[in-house]
């Protein structure tokens, strides 16, 4: 498994990159950089904080089941969409709440982050497993 180090250089790496990613583009399409930012920011550090949490659970669970931390396409899909999913229940509410809109609104909203964040976690964990690969002769 990954060592405490790795794991929060992971988590920071991911979400410094993520959030300059998302100010950009949702700056260009014309919403406030002020509330995007506050957004980014607060989702950021409860982002961080359930990546570390969720990436120990998950690498866990591939080991009681799988045996292994080696991610096929599929485990990589499923890591990045569940990821996202435990988001959802804080992030719909503090988006309504931070640009005042309604839930509705706020849904679709973030139903585009989850889509951009899914495809963003897939992309940005195959390249983080191939920069600091998992040495599985230490697993067991």
């Amino acid at each position: 498994m990954r060592s405490k180090q790795d794991r929060i250089r992971h988590a920071i790496a991911f979400e410094i990159i993520g959030l300059a990613i998302l100010i950009g583009v949702m700056g260009q399409l014309g919403y406030d950089m002020a509330h995007i930012g506050l957004i980014g920011v607060f989702f950021s550090i409860i982002a961080t904080f359930w990546n570390y949490a969720f990436n120990i659970g998950f690498d866990r669970l591939m080991l009681k089941t799988l045996h292994t931390l080696k991610k096929t396409f599929w485990i990589r899909i499923l890591h990045s969409l569940s990821f996202e999913a435990g988001l959802l229940v804080i992030t719909i509410p503090v988006i309504a709440w931070t640009l005042d809109i309604s839930f509705w609104h706020a849904f679709i909203m973030d139903i585009g982050m989850v889509i951009f964040y899914v495809i963003y976690a897939y992309l940005f964990n195959l390249a983080y497993d191939n920069v600091y690969p998992i040495d599985e002769g230490q697993l067991f």
